[in-house]
């Protein structure tokens, strides 16, 4: 059985959306690599938002109303699987809450497990209602599908 998260990271305002677009994009091998190695994570992204804009699509105009999201879906435990982005990918989050609303207090994350978990468990809008809701189409952990092929 699969569990949503839905980290929704408000972004500090002024910050250049080019820089952390690049930040992005220059982590997304290593995210995708980390994310493989796991093996329990089903789909997962990165995903900027604006919320000045009405479709919450980022434009060419500077905002300071950017958040972050991932938005991913994952086997096992809500702890088990910050466990392992911290030990996979705790660097990518370093990079990134350098640019998130009280996100320097985490870094590193591997020096800050719990705060970032609970960071991580206020700002993860699936866990709260009413967003509470996940269809899966198939009830195979990564691993089983994965084994099939």
């Amino acid at each position: 059985m699969a569990s949503p998260l839905t980290l929704l990271m408000p972004i500090i305002p002024g910050t250049d959306l080019t820089v952390l677009a690049a930040t992005l994009a220059k982590s997304q091998t290593e995210i995708d690599q980390a994310l493989t190695s796991i093996g329990t994570v089903h789909y997962a992204r990165f995903l900027l938002l604006d919320r000045s804009t009405a479709n919450l699509q980022p434009g060419g105009t500077p905002s300071d109303q950017l958040v972050l999201a991932v938005i991913t879906e994952y086997d096992g435990s809500f702890q088990a699987y910050i466990g392992d982005f911290v030990a996979q990918i705790g660097q990518v989050f370093d990079a990134l809450l350098h640019f998130v609303v009280g996100g320097q207090a985490l870094i590193p994350v591997a020096n800050n497990v719990a705060a970032f978990s609970a960071f991580v468990a206020a700002n993860d809008a699936s866990q709260h209602q009413p967003n509470q809701g996940l269809y899966q189409a198939y009830p195979q952990t990564v691993q089983q599908i994965l084994a099939a092929f």
